[in-house]
């Protein structure tokens, strides 16, 4: 007798695995962005509007914010791109909040 079996794989789950929606500026960052051009502050406005919105797993998606991961002495926090010269850095908390730790202008000899 020949058994017949079905495999079902599961759906996936509607639940965000990375369900962020809170967005926090450290003093640091907030004494970064008085230094910086408005385009970068309204850019980064722009981004934290966008994840308060959608959420931190769909933000990543959109290529023009260039959202990565860094390295070295910088494990564990990301970066987004605010323009060619200019990135801001931010760590994932344990609460499941964003806190922005500062915005830095990048020269082309840090790369």
């Amino acid at each position: 007798m020949e058994a017949n079996l079905l495999f079902c794989t599961p759906k996936k789950s509607t639940i965000s695995i990375m369900a962020i929606y809170s967005v926090e500026l450290s003093e640091r960052a907030k004494k970064h962005l008085r230094k910086v051009p408005f385009y970068i502050v309204d850019k980064l406005d722009t981004w934290i509007d966008d994840v308060e919105r959608r959420g931190l797993e769909e933000v990543r998606k959109i290529p023009g914010y260039h959202d990565e991961p860094l390295k070295g002495a910088r494990v564990g926090q990301r970066s987004i791109r605010l323009s060619r010269a200019y990135r801001a850095i931010y760590e994932i908390k344990s609460d499941s909040s964003i806190e922005f730790v500062e915005v830095e202008e990048v020269s082309k000899h840090d790369y």
